[in-house]
């Protein structure tokens, strides 16, 4: 006995199934013609279709189809991006530096025609040697004519006149949400320009690997893209003057690599602070910063600046002395603005010239009590 095998059903129509094997027949009756002439139609067949095929491109290209080019011209007005980044990019200079620890890359820009640069101290502080590279392509030698750690400001020198020097803005008159650009060489590529916000203002930034060598910065925080390379390059605005020095970045760190990228948390440093610096640099080669003349607990963290529990922690004659500040006393706030940590102290105080006089609010034991005093020059 023969056994049929399973058939495969296939659905032509509703309710009406057909075996495959009864498929199978149905079309084995239609196949009339020898094997010899299908394979002879199939090759005329071939031909034809490329005859045709042929003939049907050269019509498509004969028939009059063209591609069209666009003449059209973009207008870019003086205050857009491209407008802007045109007018300041010849300003803005590429910095190469040699340590002993091999290359560096940093960014610059011109504050005079006469060959003076501004930049950040961290670009340049370990330099053997320090290469400028401009935006026209010439590159310079250049020295450190002055350099602040304090505040993280460099003056450099190169031999050149004639340069387009940025025009500087003011950066207390900045508010949240204002337009900006920043403009450097991330990561050495030169001439980046990237945009955004100021998304914060006196914003208390420092950097630096310890107490000795940290600078302490009331910054602009901008979400513009600021990346290692950005260092001294310039952020200005819809102007396209200059408001601030861009300085550092905050990042989320990486298990694999000491550099990390921008995470939209970006710091410059207010140009009207760093005006006053490049002056001081310019003229005497080193910038001074105001004091009170205390030493402050760097690893408290109770809420406040503790003046340290030392016998040398007020400065003898200082202001803070003058004034009947002692050691151990909690300093809580400076002209009204709350104190939280001991590095906000030092920016807030900072942000002053020396000479001003500022009033401290402070904590002895539960009792508190104000104190007026004339901020000097630190060393």
């Amino acid at each position: 006995m023969s056994v049929r095998k399973p058939a495969r059903i296939f659905r032509s129509k509703p309710n009406q199934l057909i075996f495959l094997e009864d498929l199978e027949s149905i079309v084995s009756k239609k196949r009339s013609l020898p094997t010899a002439a299908i394979v002879v139609l199939a090759l005329v067949a071939g031909l034809l279709g490329g005859i045709l095929g042929g003939d049907a491109t050269k019509g498509l290209i004969s028939s009059g189809v063209n591609l069209v080019s666009s003449n059209s011209t973009i207008e870019r007005s003086p205050d857009s991006v491209a407008g802007i980044a045109s007018r300041v990019l010849p300003s803005v200079v590429s910095i190469e530096t040699m340590t002993s620890d091999g290359g560096a890359t940093g960014s610059g820009f011109v504050i005079d025609a006469n060959g003076y640069l501004l930049t950040n101290n961290h670009v340049v502080a370990d330099a053997m040697t320090i290469k400028v590279m401009l935006n026209d392509g010439r590159e310079f030698s250049a020295r450190i004519l002055g350099r602040d750690q304090s505040y993280d400001l460099a003056v450099l020198k190169i031999e050149a006149t004639g340069l387009k020097a940025l025009q500087f803005g003011d950066s207390d008159k900045v508010q949240v949400g204002d337009p900006v650009i920043a403009i450097g060489s991330p990561l050495g590529l030169s001439g980046t320009v990237t945009q955004g916000i100021i998304s914060a203002k006196d914003r208390p930034v420092t950097a630096g690997d310890n107490n000795s060598s940290t600078s302490f910065i009331s910054a602009l925080q901008t979400d513009a893209a600021i990346n290692p390379g950005n260092s001294g390059g310039p952020l200005v605005d819809a102007t396209g003057a200059v408001i601030g020095v861009n300085s550092a970045i905050a990042s989320l760190g990486s298990a694999g690599s000491s550099q990390s990228g921008s995470i939209g948390l970006g710091f410059a440093i207010p140009i009207n602070q760093a005006r006053k610096t490049a002056d001081q640099l310019i003229k005497n080669g080193k910038a001074t910063y105001p004091v009170i003349g205390v030493a402050v607990d760097m690893n408290y963290t109770g809420g406040g600046a503790l003046i340290a529990k030392s016998s040398s922690a007020i400065l003898a004659g200082g202001p803070a002395a003058k004034a009947g500040l002692r050691a151990g006393d909690l300093i809580t706030a400076i002209d009204g603005m709350k104190i939280n940590t001991p590095e906000e102290l030092i920016v807030e105080i900072r942000t002053h010239n020396v000479g001003d006089e500022v009033t401290i609010t402070y904590l002895r034991g539960k009792t508190s009590g104000t104190a007026k005093l004339i901020l000097i020059a630190g060393k």
